[in-house]
């Protein structure tokens, strides 16, 4: 079965497409959520491993309550829930809607069953068909509309897409079986390329989306940032390189951590990224595959930005900001985000070597792995860019009220829809948040020695 993420059609990228199109992308993103709940047992789709995780039936019914809720109650004629106590058990973080079932009590909803919440993804698409076939016929500015908050729909669901796949790696890898996701064997990639640093001028430079299509509220308005000059490396940091920090003695050196990443680490004990086992001279890796031998020529994931900084320090480097990050990837020859931004096509963060992201061109080294294959930290704190205005009503909430104590992540991830690595997408999380595919990026000002 292949389940890489689904990129939306080249029709969807348009700001407000025929009701034809936006119905049958709606679909087809519909299709492949559940898809991706295909290879689990009821029992996994149930359970919860952490509060920061969710239930994948949770995710099933929270993307429909998402289109009951803000879409059907408003538009659909009659309108009635499917089932009234799915208002609040599916309820998200959105106050305006009203009262939420506790975050980390979602694993105890062992009602409804995932055949109910089928049941409630099938008769809320039946009921959205309708109202996009209605809708068409309608004038213009009320399609516009309802395509507006539709597109929003599918959007968020895809996020959820990524955010079932990484939440289940988490549940997996509770279990001492250590089950695969899918059954695979993971190649061995070919040996990492050299990484080179790219120099950049910095200067007065625009972020910010810019052009045609859908994006989040958080990536806008587009506005101008001075950027002094900077350096990049050319690849994403890897397994290897990580290894040898620990060989090193980074979890046990207090002076390359930030305070706070200091207490983190020995609360914690830990001394690896997430995911990884130490048995005799061998390190295993838990994977959406299985547990595998670690690759050391693919990146390193699921580090913290505890983690991140502290291996930047080690290696006489930084993190990027999110600025620098953004002004190097628009000036590398990858496609618009209409056309797709490169990715990987697994569910494994692949090697440089694989030539996926933007490439070499002849003896000039690129950037590679922006996109596809890990999630890269910056430094940047996540706040509103200037000028940002909170949207009314309960969707306002969506991303503005997170902007306090969370740093933004750029590029995308191997679990990422494709339509979702541009430019301008800000991601954001807690300092110590690592079951994301999180990577390391690193950067230096100009005048720094190499590495």
């Amino acid at each position: 079965m292949n389940l890489a993420i689904q990129p939306v059609s080249e029709e969807y990228a348009l700001a407000y497409p025929s009701m034809a199109a936006l119905t049958a992308c709606y679909l087809q993103v519909r299709r492949h959520t559940l898809a991706l709940a295909e290879p689990l047992s009821d029992e996994d789709c149930g359970a919860q491993s952490m509060t920061d995780a969710s239930p994948v039936k949770w995710h099933l019914a929270h993307t429909t309550w998402f289109f009951e809720t803000f879409i059907l109650e408003r538009y659909e004629p009659d309108f009635a829930p499917f089932h009234s106590a799915f208002r609040v058990l599916f309820n998200s973080y959105y106050n305006g809607i009203g009262e939420k079932h506790p975050r980390a009590q979602r694993g105890l909803l062992t009602r409804p069953s995932m055949a109910q919440v089928r049941a409630y993804r099938a008769n809320v698409d039946q009921r959205m068909q309708l109202l996009l076939a209605r809708s068409g016929t309608g004038e213009a500015a009320a399609q516009a509309e309802l395509a507006t908050l539709v597109t929003l729909g599918v959007q968020h669901e895809q996020q959820h897409q990524e955010l079932l796949l990484t939440d289940v790696k988490h549940l997996l890898a509770q279990s001492a079986l250590l089950p695969a996701y899918l059954e695979l064997a993971l190649a061995r990639a070919g040996a990492a390329p050299a990484a080179h640093w790219l120099r950049f001028d910095g200067g007065l430079t625009e972020i910010g989306f810019q052009g045609q299509g859908f994006c989040f509220d958080n990536e806008l308005p587009r506005h101008r940032q001075y950027v002094a000059p900077f350096e990049l490396s050319s690849q994403l940091v890897t397994n290897g390189e990580y290894l040898a920090f620990i060989a090193a003695g980074g979890y046990r050196q207090a002076a390359l951590w930030l305070a706070e990443g200091w207490d983190w680490v020995r609360q914690q004990q830990l001394s690896a990224p997430l995911y990884w086992r130490r048995e005799g001279p061998q390190t295993y890796e838990f994977t959406l595959y299985g547990e595998q031998l670690l690759d050391p020529a693919r990146p390193v994931s699921h580090l913290s930005l505890y983690e991140a900084d502290a291996y930047a320090r080690w290696a006489g480097a930084r993190l990027p900001t999110e600025a620098e990050w953004e002004l190097a990837a628009a000036l590398q020859p990858v496609p618009s985000a209409q056309a797709g931004l490169p990715h990987t096509g697994g569910l494994h963060p692949a090697g440089a070597s694989a030539g996926a992201g933007a490439g070499a061109s002849g003896d000039q080294p690129q950037l590679l792995q922006m996109f596809g294959h890990c999630w890269q930290w910056t430094s940047s704190s996540y706040a509103a860019y200037p000028g940002f205005q909170t949207a009314e009503g309960a969707l306002g909430e969506y991303n503005g009220k997170f902007m306090l104590n969370q740093y933004v992540l750029r590029g995308s991830s191997c679990a990422t829809p494709a339509g979702h690595a541009r430019l301008s997408y800000r991601n954001f999380f807690p300092a110590g948040a690592r079951w994301q595919f999180t990577g390391v990026r690193l950067a230096r000002q100009q005048a720094c020695h190499a590495r």
